[in-house]
């Protein structure tokens, strides 16, 4: 490395030929050359070491790596270790442990590889079936060969360019998501912003409805444009970033003393006409937008009322807000229609959004997300909203192959189809286990499978796990099913026979604990 930060003795070649195979041909991963690297970058200089050229040497090189360092001008001395992979679960967790903050909580499966609806986990020798799809996002499962072949094909053309020139790749996927919206009069007038995750995109529509509120309409009563306000439904969830998790109604989402809570928002509940109305009136003048979810995901799998929808577009025309739809979870398919607003208004040209957002599947299982906006509330100039990653190459590509795959394969119909057979059986279930469950509810293959108080969704999703299904709370009483919009019947089959033997364990357990409890009070 320039600057005699890293000196190597031997063929100065084989850094950037670095090394792939041993004596007998298999894979060599290069940790020590990574070792290396995280001793350069941590000031060390690494002296008097032959780069290895074969699993065995690449090991000797990386004991002397962890003994051999001398101080860097700093003067302080560290000694680089290699990069380890657990192979244990016990190792994993510990790994974790030390390393990666607890903002998660984990189930004991590591993945490693996978293939359509199904997952591997090589540490614990277990298959998956995979109804969470990383939480309705991976839409044509995993290792598709159109989505890998897009995006292997990319990175060898280019991987990432700046917005500040052209991309093809997001002009055409722009393009594509703006013809399956379509205005009041049946036209296509929508323009995209591109970012990379679902929380991004509802930033920007937040910071978009604020400014045409700002420029475009009169100012509040009392004339100061700090009172704009966005109205969301309680139960909903929009996002991590400060402003989403503001609009995100549910108060154990912002912090100890609500110290992660901006005071631009207000709510209405859910599905409730008077509420609504209610809280317009209160806040008349001041109301930039509503943002909400045709179907809330995190907050329980509740599925918009066609009537309550037509309501809030009645009062936001009236209040000269914008209505902005987050299709992050329920949209690009996943609910049997292209855009889960679809159900409520009868189709894509009646009762248009002003905005919506999207991520997830859209990049199906690539980081990408987006909001579209109608022209006539394009209010974004140059300056005003950026992203470093956002709408690249690369990312566009995933975008366009899971377009293809979308037109191509009529998975949307695919979603309609599977989404009916799952909540036949799920309201099946209902029926044959009514003492746990209260209900089956959702759209497509975005389906919730409520449990009676005081059962908990984590303990059946566990169980479900122990028998090769996996599936994800939505709150603390319903379990979420999600999967891969190329799911087949016979996937939904499997997944409900699993299903029913977590809920025949759960059963029995409980009746089990209550007779020993019993027999413990007799005694």
């Amino acid at each position: 490395r320039d600057g005699g930060l890293l000196r190597t003795r031997g063929d100065r070649g084989r850094l950037s030929d670095a090394p792939n195979a041993d004596e007998e041909g298999a894979m060599a991963p290069p940790t020590t050359l990574l070792a290396l690297w995280a001793a350069a970058t941590a000031g060390v200089v690494v002296e008097a070491l032959q780069v290895g050229t074969t699993t065995r040497s690449l090991e000797r090189t990386t004991r002397a790596l962890s003994a051999t360092s001398t101080p860097h001008d700093g003067g302080h001395q560290v000694v680089a270790a290699a990069v380890a992979t657990a192979t244990t679960q016990a190792e994993m967790e510990a790994q974790f442990a030390r390393s990666v903050q607890s903002t998660y909580g984990r189930y004991p499966v590591t993945i490693t590889s996978g293939s359509g609806c199904e997952l591997r986990d090589d540490l614990n020798e277990r298959s998956y079936l995979d109804f969470v799809a990383g939480i309705a996002t991976c839409c044509l499962g995993h290792a598709d060969a159109r989505l890998v072949d897009a995006v292997a094909t990319q990175m060898k053309s280019v991987t990432h360019a700046s917005n500040l020139y052209y991309i093809p790749q997001q002009g055409a996927l722009a393009e594509w998501l703006a013809a399956t919206l379509a205005s009041d009069d049946g036209a296509s007038s929508y323009r995209a912003f591109f970012c990379n995750s679902g929380g991004e995109a509802n930033e920007a529509a937040l910071k978009l409805a604020f400014k045409y509120a700002a420029t475009r309409r009169d100012a509040p009563p009392n004339n100061d444009t700090d009172d704009w306000i966005v109205l969301t439904a309680r139960g909903s969830f929009h996002g991590r970033t400060m402003a989403t998790i503001s609009a995100t109604a549910q108060p154990k989402y912002h912090g100890p003393g609500a110290c992660w809570k901006i005071d631009r928002f207000a709510h209405f509940d859910f599905n409730d006409p008077d509420s609504a109305r209610q809280v317009f009136e209160e806040y008349r003048g001041r109301i930039a937008a509503v943002l909400i979810e045709p179907v809330q995901g995190e907050g329980g799998v509740r599925v918009g009322d066609p009537a309550f929808f037509r309501t809030l577009r009645e009062l936001c025309d009236a209040e000269g807000a914008l209505l902005m739809f987050d299709e992050v979870q329920a949209g690009v398919g996943r609910t049997g229609r292209m855009w889960a607003h679809e159900h409520l208004f009868g189709g894509a040209h009646t009762g248009a959004p002003d905005v919506v957002t999207c991520a997830k599947a859209i990049g199906g299982g690539v980081p990408l997300g987006a909001m579209l906006c109608k022209a006539s509330c394009d209010v974004f100039a140059p300056g005003d909203h950026a992203t470093t990653y956002g709408g690249n190459p690369l990312a566009c590509a995933a975008g366009l192959a899971v377009a293809r795959a979308i037109d191509d394969d009529g998975l949307v119909e695919n979603a309609a189809e599977r989404g009916a057979q799952l909540k036949a059986g799920l309201d099946r279930l209902v029926v044959d286990y009514a003492e746990l469950l209260a209900e089956a509810r959702g759209r497509g293959l975005l389906l919730g499978l409520e449990l009676k108080a005081p059962h908990k969704a984590a303990d059946l999703v566990t169980l479900c796990a122990d028998e090769g299904l996996l599936v994800v709370p939505a709150g603390p009483s319903v379990v979420r099913f999600v999967p891969p919009l190329v799911v087949s019947d016979v996937h939904v089959d499997t997944a409900l026979d699993i299903l029913e033997t977590a809920l025949a364990r759960y059963r029995t357990s409980l009746r089990s604990s209550s007779a020993a409890a019993a027999a413990a009070a007799a005694a």
